[in-house]
């Protein structure tokens, strides 16, 4: 017998391993006879699930692997014809399921949408039509026809299930365009379950989380309100009160009241303390993270956050307790909420708010460790953490920590060299570089030879607004104002909703004392564009002190230090208040500001100007 070409064989390879994968689509996980010696060899009480057959025939079967054979062949539109023919005839699920898949790979959404209507018709119980067909209404942007496979699909839903079916609706709808509409039409399909006492709390904080993505917050409010005054207890109005903080503050009362509870979820505290991180109100962010770890001691994520958050208020040694708790709880396998528990990863990449997944999280608390101990002076322990980060994603940052102690020892020139011998795959890659070393130049304060890379960087890649802010601020540095305010006001006009470029900008016309009407304008506009930052509430008490306004000076002083007490916002919340006269207030601000951070420029030259005794 002549043998079979070996190009054939591999043809008949591939079709062989569709058609097996058709079989298990089809006819599921059927049941193979099993040999006589295993038979005999098995227990006699073991109970076996019985034989389904298969509706497989071979007429099917041929039909089947035609369609395939079209599919692979670049024939789409051929396979869906013939697979949704079987489907129809059949009114099988799984071939119905499949047609669906055959017409989203071509990118024809009338047609996978024709054929989830079809499987309605046929099978119209089915749960995963419904589900289907919805989606693709969603996908269409037609979200108005959607509402009657959903509602059709709540309707099937046991009651047992149905409330965490709606608290979905908001993420499953929330990509079409038309937000209004989306949310009037789910107010409709709503109306029947906003009665009934198992999902009328889910369906309100649904509903307000539509509304208040349609900017509609008022409306939100108000279905906030009532569906926390229906249950207290369920976190859901909690959770929504947490995204609306930043728009309507208010909602943060919602948020407060539910924590005092006894069984409050541990959830709802770690993400408010995250809500708070990412408003820069750390202290309160920290006061929470520390209840929590109190009330859930084997909670790594609670640790992690709150290690990052107590380094970034320069409080290395209880930072360094925190990480470690977090690096023992992980390595035990104790960690097993930290998935259910972790922000997206569009958050991911701000130290105050780590990545709590086990994997990313070492080598998070692994490199935060290494700088709690650089803060302490101790380089040795610091580079020993960086031994233990075997990250290629993280390399640069690794070599930036190293390169910024051997800068502080006085070896500049093998720092330097450090940054620049890591690999370049991308020219993403080449413009962290050139950042990384402008940082290291920075923390030694070598202004100009930064400001030379800097400006390197920014003729490689021009208008890029991060670039140009950066050398901006060296150019302050150096004092040369003009450059600084001519790059900024590029930064500006780049990208107009830059918050830091307005701040910087109306700070240093502040400090100097200039302009200072121009001055308020621009920090007023910074703050516009992002409320509540303690950095920019600063530089408007700031602004306000240079204008003799010590009033209002103090009061956003005030509100900035106990938002996030800096030592530099303690340097001007306590001058404002010996100025003003109050000086028992001042030292207490000027002496925690000194245990903080004695070497900080701003607080030395401020108490040597006042002659402040502390």
């Amino acid at each position: 017998m002549p043998s079979v070409p070996m190009r054939r064989r591999r043809a008949f390879s591939r079709w062989g391993a569709a058609c097996g994968a058709l079989l298990a689509a089809v006819c599921g996980a059927q049941a193979a006879p099993v040999p006589a010696a295993l038979a005999a060899s098995a227990p006699a009480d073991e109970v076996r699930d019985p034989v389904v057959n298969s509706n497989l025939d071979a007429p099917l079967f041929y039909q089947l692997l035609v369609g395939e054979m079209q599919l692979r062949t670049g024939q789409a539109g051929a396979a869906y014809q013939v697979m949704l023919d079987a489907a129809r005839r059949t009114q099988d699920e799984a071939l119905f399921r499949r047609t669906v898949e055959i017409a989203l790979q071509a990118r024809a959404g009338d047609q996978a949408l024709a054929a989830t209507t079809a499987w309605r018709g046929a099978l119209p119980n089915s749960t995963e039509a419904m589900r289907y067909q919805a989606q693709l209404l969603i996908a269409l942007n037609r979200p108005s026809e959607a509402m009657d496979p959903l509602a059709a699909l709540l309707q099937a839903t046991p009651p047992a299930e149905r409330s965490a079916l709606i608290s979905s609706l908001p993420r499953f709808l929330q990509r079409n365009s038309d937000a209004k509409l989306v949310a009037t039409s789910v107010e409709k399909l709503l109306q029947p379950h906003l009665g009934a006492p198992e999902t009328r709390t889910a369906s309100r904080v649904a509903l307000g989380r539509l509304w208040f993505a349609a900017e509609d917050s008022a409306r939100a409010a108000e279905l906030l309100a009532r569906a926390q005054q229906d249950d207290p207890a369920a976190p859901g109005p909690a959770l929504l009160a947490l995204e609306m903080m930043r728009s309507r503050p208010g909602s943060e009362q919602v948020v407060l009241d539910y924590l005092k509870q006894p069984r409050a979820e541990p959830m709802v505290r770690l993400n408010y303390a995250r809500v708070l991180t990412s408003t820069q109100r750390y202290a309160d962010a920290v006061a929470q993270l520390q209840q929590l770890t109190r009330d859930q001691p084997d909670l790594a994520p609670a640790w992690l956050t709150l290690g990052a958050l107590q380094l970034e208020l320069r409080h290395p040694q209880e930072a360094e307790a925190a990480l470690k708790r977090f690096v023992e709880l992980t390595q035990a396998g104790a960690a097993s909420g930290a998935a259910a528990l972790t922000q997206d990863d569009e958050d991911a990449d701000d130290d105050a708010a780590p990545t709590a997944a086990p994997d990313r999280g070492l080598i998070q608390a692994w490199l935060l460790l290494a700088q709690a101990a650089e803060m302490r002076g101790d380089y040795a322990a610091a580079d020993a953490w960086l031994n233990k980060v075997d990250s290629p994603q993280r390399a640069l940052e690794v070599q930036t920590r190293r390169a910024e102690m051997l800068a502080r020892q006085g070896k500049l020139r093998e720092a330097r060299a450090l940054v620049q011998k890591v690999p370049e795959r991308t020219p993403e890659d080449a413009r962290a570089k050139l950042l990384a070393e402008a940082q290291v130049l920075r923390e030694v304060k070598r202004w100009r030879e930064a400001s030379e890379v800097l400006a390197r960087a920014n003729q490689r890649f021009a208008n890029d607004p991060d670039l140009l802010y950066e050398q901006a601020m060296i150019e302050e540095k150096l004092d040369r104002i003009d450059d600084m305010e001519r790059l900024l006001r590029q930064v500006i006009e780049l990208k107009p909703d830059h918050h830091h470029a307005y701040n910087a900008l109306g700070y240093s016309l502040a400090d100097r004392n200039k302009r200072l009407p121009e001055a308020k304008a621009l920090i007023e506009k910074a703050l516009q564009l992002s409320p509540g930052e303690p950095f920019i509430t600063d530089s408007l008490g700031w602004v306000e002190y240079r204008l003799g306004n010590r009033k209002a000076a103090l009061e956003h002083l005030r509100k900035a230090y106990s938002a996030r007490p800096d030592t530099e916002i303690a340097a001007h919340l306590g001058e404002v208040l010996w100025v003003d006269g109050q000086r028992d207030e001042a030292r207490k601000v000027l002496r925690e500001a000194q245990r903080r951070d004695a070497k900080n420029e701003v607080l030395t030259e401020v108490l040597a100007r006042l002659k402040v005794d502390l």
